[in-house]
Order: structure tokens, then C-alpha cells, then sequence
């Protein structure tokens, strides 16, 4: 336990807002995170994509890409946490997950969803449009 790492927060309140949308409505992505990528992190490994790396401070930044529907990444993008390793500390600094629109939204009002995909209420024209064209080239 010496040598586990400790899990810290850019702001976290605007991370638990994000975190708490996504449970709601991405389960799968939740999941992943709490239970299997998080004890990971606290372990020392580090799952996603090196980003950057700077060796002055002794930090790594990465961005781990969490499992979501085909169809959800088609209309909102790739759900992505980013986060920061601090080696000489042992901390890792989770930072934000993306996409930040869709799910600060959720997280202000009810979103609803269209043939099985969430909405936003802002754009909801524009997306409703992307599933019915993804629907029709399939």
C-alpha cells in the first residue's frame, strides 16, 4: 500500500459533474472507470495514450479513451478521460472527461434520447440528423 498512488482532482466538483452524467447515461463507460481503471491507476498502471511528457516536473499526461456505443461516438465523439501522472509525488491527477458538452449538459437538465442515443436539448436538430444519416448509410 507504500507504494500506491493517490487519486486527486483538477476541480472536482466540475469532475464528479461530468463522472455523474456519464453514469447516467453511459453506464458501460462508468463501469470501466470506477471498478476496473481507477484501481489500476492506484496501482501505478497507467492505461490510455502518453500525450506528453515533461521531465523537469517528473509528469506524464494521458488520455485513455473509455468504452461507449458505436453510435454515441458517431454523434458525440470518443468519450475520453485525461488525466496526469506525477511520478515524484505519486499522484495522479485526473483532469476532465470529454466530450464537455454533452455531458455538462446532462448534468444541468434531463437529457432525452433519439433510437437509443442521447440528445442534447442545444443541438438537438444537428444530432437528431447525424443518427437519421448514420441510420440510412447503414
Amino acid at each position: 500500500m507504500k507504494n500506491s498512488y493517490i487519486i486527486e482532482y483538477v476541480d472536482e466538483n466540475e469532475f464528479r459533474k461530468r463522472e455523474r452524467a456519464l453514469k447516467k447515461y453511459n453506464m458501460l463507460a462508468y463501469k470501466k472507470l470506477a471498478f476496473e481503471y481507477c484501481p489500476k491507476f492506484k496501482e501505478g498502471i497507467f492505461l490510455g495514450e502518453l500525450v506528453s511528457t515533461n521531465k523537469q516536473q517528473g509528469t506524464k499526461s494521458y488520455e485513455l479513451k473509455l468504452p461507449t456505443d458505436a453510435m454515441f461516438i458517431k454523434v458525440h465523439g470518443d468519450v475520453v478521460l485525461h488525466y496526469t501522472v506525477y511520478e515524484n509525488n505519486r499522484i495522479v491527477m485526473f483532469d476532465t472527461i470529454t466530450p464537455d458538452d454533452i455531458l455538462s449538459e446532462g448534468h444541468r437538465s434531463e437529457l432525452t434520447t433519439y433510437k437509443g442515443v442521447v440528445v442534447s436539448k442545444e443541438h438537438s436538430e444537428k444530432d437528431m440528423f447525424k443518427i437519421n444519416l448514420l441510420n440510412m448509410i447503414r
